[in-house]
C-alpha cells in the first residue's frame, strides 16, 4: 500500500477509514479538531459515505457513536481533553453497557496549555472507567493502533481510549498504510438489554467489567506495542510511555540505551514486565507526558524501598511538556539548555483579527459599562476571549464551555446588576442554552450577548450548530421577543448598539442581544474561494 506524510491526528483518521469506520462523531478541539476535518477532507471517506459532520459538543458526539456502536458498525469519537470532561457521563457509563461494533474514544491531551484552561491528563479517565487505553508514540504507531484499537474493542466488547498529546497531534511523519477493510454489517446487540442501565442490570455488566481486568492486562502483557528493551546498565530501569519514548532516545546516539527500557503504549500497564524491571534494576524513571499517574501507580504496588524518580520527585518538572533537554538533566547527561528568545525578538501577544467583529462589540460594550464600573462581564471560550487582553479589557470570566451564561445568572442572583454574559454561536450551542432556560425559569435579571460571527472561529471555521437558529432557539426557550435583540456590529451603527445594549442592561429579565457580523478570516477565505470558482 502506498505511504502518507501524515500528522499524527490524519494518521489516525486514515487508520479509521481503512479500518472499516462507518462515523466520526466530533466537536472541534485543538489539539484534535484535523483528525475529523481529515475525514471530511477523504474522496475514500466520501466514497464510503462514512459520517463525519460536526456535533453539538462531545457529549452528543460521544452518545451518537455509541448509537452507532448499538447497530453493529464501527465509529469513533474525537475531542480534545477538556472535552472529555464534557462527554464524561456517556464516556463512563459506556465502560458498562459496553459496545457492539468496535467504539475508540481519542481524546488529545494539551501539556503545557497551548490553547486550553487546563493540561489535565485523559489517562484518568481510562483509569476511572476501567477501559483499555492506547497512547502511541509516532505516526505509525497511531495509525496501526486504530486498527487494532476497533478489534480489542469488538473482542471484549468495551470502548477503548485513545490518549494523544499536542506534539503528537500536530507533527508529521510517512505511514505506510494496510489493506483497507470493508464496513461492518448492520447488527443490533445479541443481549437487547444491554444497553439498557437499569440498576439491576447495571450492577451486572459492572461484573462483567471487574472480570475483564484481568484480560486486559494480559492484552497488555502480551501487546506488540508494549516492549521491554534489555540493556547493559542495571543501575536504573527507564519505563517511557507513549510520546516520552522519543525523547529518551533522542539523547543517545543511534537510539540506543544502555538500560532496560519499558515502552509503554497500551493501559493498565503490564505488571509483569514492570515486575521483571524492578528485579533486575536497582531504581526506576518514569518518564510519562502529562500527570504522574504511572509513577504513583508504582509507589503504591512496588516495594517502598525501591528509588523511583520522576515528576512527583522533582526529577522531572510537575508541569508542562516534556521534551529531550528535560530527559536529559534527568538522566544526568548535560546541564540544562537555556531557550532565551533572542532580545530582537518582541513579544506578540495573540490579537483580534482586523475587521473582526468582535472588537466594534467590545468597543460598544466597554462605553456602556463606563456608567456601571469593571467586573460586570462573564465570557466564554472562543477567539471573543481575547477581549480580556489591551486595548479592551473588556471581560471578567471564562472557566468553561457555557460557564459565562450560568455564571451571569449566579452573579445576577446575588445582587450584581448589570450581569452581562458574551458567548459565541457555537459555543452557545455547544452548552450555553441550558443556562439560558435556567435564567429564564429563575427569571434573573441578565444581558445575554451571543456573538454571532457564523462559524467555529477559534478552531479554524468549522461550520456552526447555530447558523441560522438563535434566534428561535431562544425565543423556544422562553426569552421574550421584543428582547431579543440583534445589531450589527460595524462603526457606523456604534451609537445605535450602545443604545440597545443600555436599553436591554435596563430591562428587569432576560434579555438577549446578538451581534451579528461573518468573520472576517471566514469571509475572506469563502470570498477566495468564491473568486477561484469563476475564474473556472
Amino acid at each position: 500500500m502506498q505511504k502518507l506524510l501524515l500528522l499524527g491526528d490524519e494518521a489516525i483518521a486514515q487508520g479509521a477509514i481503512d479500518s472499516g469506520l462507518s462515523g466520526m462523531f466530533a466537536y472541534p478541539g485543538t489539539p484534535s479538531t484535523e483528525i475529523t476535518e481529515y475525514v471530511q477532507g477523504s474522496a475514500e471517506a466520501k466514497e464510503k459515505n462514512i459520517r463525519s459532520n460536526w456535533s453539538a459538543n462531545e457529549k452528543t458526539a460521544m452518545e451518537a457513536a455509541l448509537g452507532m456502536s448499538y447497530s453493529g458498525k464501527r465509529a469513533m469519537v474525537g475531542m480534545k481533553h477538556v472535552g472529555l470532561n464534557v462527554a464524561a457521563d456517556a464516556f463512563v457509563n459506556s465502560a458498562i453497557t459496553g459496545v457492539n461494533g468496535g467504539l475508540i474514544v481519542v481524546s488529545a491531551d494539551d501539556p503545557s496549555m497551548h490553547s486550553s484552561q487546563n493540561e489535565q491528563d485523559s489517562r484518568f479517565y481510562g483509569k476511572f472507567a476501567m477501559m483499555p487505553i492506547l497512547e502511541p508514540s509516532n505516526q505509525q504507531e497511531a495509525y496501526e493502533m486504530t486498527r487494532y484499537g476497533f478489534e480489542l474493542s469488538e473482542k471484549y466488547q468495551v470502548p477503548v481510549l485513545m490518549r494523544i498529546t499536542t506534539r503528537l497531534a500536530h507533527s508529521r511523519a510517512g505511514v505506510a498504510r494496510k489493506e483497507p477493510l470493508s464496513q461492518n454489517e448492520l447488527k443490533l446487540p445479541k443481549d437487547r438489554n444491554q444497553f439498557v442501565l437499569l440498576p439491576a442490570i447495571a450492577r451486572k455488566r459492572y461484573s462483567g467489567l471487574l472480570s475483564n481486568q484481568a484480560a486486559f492486562e494480559m492484552e497488555s502483557e502480551k501487546s506488540e506495542f508494549n516492549k521491554y528493551i534489555d540493556g547493559e546498565d542495571k543501575s536504573m530501569g527507564i519505563i517511557a510511555c507513549g510520546l516520552a519514548y522519543n525523547y529518551l532516545v533522542e539523547n543517545f546516539e543511534d537510539d540506543k540505551v544502555p538500560y532496560p527500557v519499558l515502552r509503554l503504549a497500551q493501559y493498565p500497564e503490564p505488571r509483569d514486565m514492570i515486575e521483571r524491571m524492578v528485579k533486575e534494576t536497582d531504581s526506576i524513571m518514569v518518564l510519562e507526558e502529562g500527570a504522574p499517574i504511572l509513577e504513583e501507580r508504582l509507589r503504591g504496588y512496588i516495594d517502598e524501598h525501591l528509588n523511583i524518580k520522576g515528576r512527583m520527585d522533582g526529577t522531572l518538572p510537575r508541569a508542562g511538556e516534556l521534551n529531550p533537554n528535560h530527559v536529559a538533566v534527568a538522566l544526568g547527561l548535560e546541564k540544562p539548555r537555556e531557550n532565551k528568545v533572542p532580545e530582537i525578538v518582541a513579544g506578540r501577544p495573540p490579537e483580534l483579527c482586523a475587521g473582526c467583529p468582535h472588537i466594534d462589540t467590545y468597543k460598544a460594550l466597554n462605553e456602556v459599562l463606563e456608567d456601571y464600573g469593571d467586573g460586570h462581564v462573564f465570557s466564554d471560550i472562543g477567539c471573543y476571549t481575547l477581549g480580556a487582553l489591551d486595548p479592551y479589557n473588556a471581560i471578567n470570566s471564562c472557566v468553561d464551555m457555557g460557564a459565562s451564561v450560568t455564571m451571569a445568572k449566579g452573579a445576577a442572583d446575588a445582587g450584581l446588576h448589570p450581569a452581562v454574559t458574551v458567548i459565541g454561536d457555537s459555543t452557545f450551542t455547544h452548552s450555553g442554552m441550558t443556562g439560558l432556560l435556567d435564567a429564564v425559569i429563575d427569571e434573573s435579571k441578565v444581558t445575554i450577548m451571543i456573538l454571532d460571527n457564523d462559524t467555529t472561529a477559534m478552531t479554524g471555521g468549522q461550520s456552526s450548530s447555530a447558523k441560522g437558529r438563535i434566534e428561535s432557539i431562544c425565543e423556544g426557550i422562553g426569552v421574550e421577543p421584543e428582547h431579543i435583540r440583534v445589531i450589527k456590529p460595524i462603526k457606523k451603527h456604534h451609537e445605535e448598539n450602545v443604545q440597545i445594549m443600555r436599553e436591554e442592561m435596563e430591562y428587569d429579565g432576560v434579555s438577549v442581544i446578538i451581534p451579528r457580523r461573518e468573520c472576517i478570516v471566514a469571509l475572506n477565505k469563502r470570498m477566495r474561494a468564491k473568486h477561484k470558482n469563476k475564474k473556472k
